[in-house]
């Protein structure tokens, strides 16, 4: 989507003042007009070599829309309007493309072991089936999306195939789910009833 685009479904979705609040904020936080990605981790509370802190890596290459290495705040709008008011299926799809480190609108099982070994370092290990009694290794978890959503069984996952089968999974919703600790200047946001929309089934 080009900017001009991405300007036009923001306003839509954000009211005017909000998004004046929102600029005044993150001009203040990053007066360059650009905020890196160690800004972007330090908001977020997250440092070091952790687990959260390679995640928030993919989350920052998914929203840097132009793949210049920082996030504009048209970007930023886009990223804060997803997370306070977006659909499950744009949730999914972004997703989707923090998975897709190649950008190439294909998963193969290597893609996603690679952010499966995160997010279940970032959960401890706490992933569990069904029953919820068991927990599930990282190559059960990977075998159990597959089986969830790549509906052909080439051993291939498309954008369509993963928002189809992640919405009828209440199991891999609740997977892909982080409750991801924000800074006091985020959480302002998060709290901002004028941005906040209507809570949809991933529970944000």
């Amino acid at each position: 989507m080009g900017q001009n685009q991405q300007v036009q479904a923001q306003e839509e979705e954000l009211e005017m003042d909000s998004i004046q609040d929102l600029y005044r904020s993150f001009i203040t936080e990053c007066p360059s007009g650009s905020l890196y990605l160690h800004e972007f981790k330090r908001m977020f509370g997250v440092q070091g070599d952790t687990p959260e802190s390679q995640y928030m890596d993919c989350i920052f290459r998914a929203f840097d829309m132009n793949q210049d290495n920082t996030m504009d705040f048209l970007e930023y709008v886009a990223a804060i309007n997803l997370v306070l008011r977006g659909r499950l299926e744009d949730k999914l799809r972004w997703s989707f493309k923090v998975f897709d480190s190649d950008d190439n609108g294909r998963l193969d099982r290597q893609e996603l072991l690679k952010i499966v070994k995160i997010i279940h370092r970032i959960k401890r290990g706490n992933i569990n089936d069904d029953s919820g009694v068991r927990s599930l290794s990282t190559d059960e978890v990977c075998d159990r999306i597959f089986q969830e959503v790549d509906l052909n069984s080439d051993g291939q996952i498309t954008l369509e195939e993963f928002v189809q089968g992640a919405q009828k999974s209440p199991w891999l919703q609740s997977f892909l789910r982080l409750d991801v600790n924000p800074s006091r200047w985020v959480q302002k946001y998060l709290c901002d009833r004028k941005l906040m929309g209507p809570r949809d089934p991933w529970g944000s």
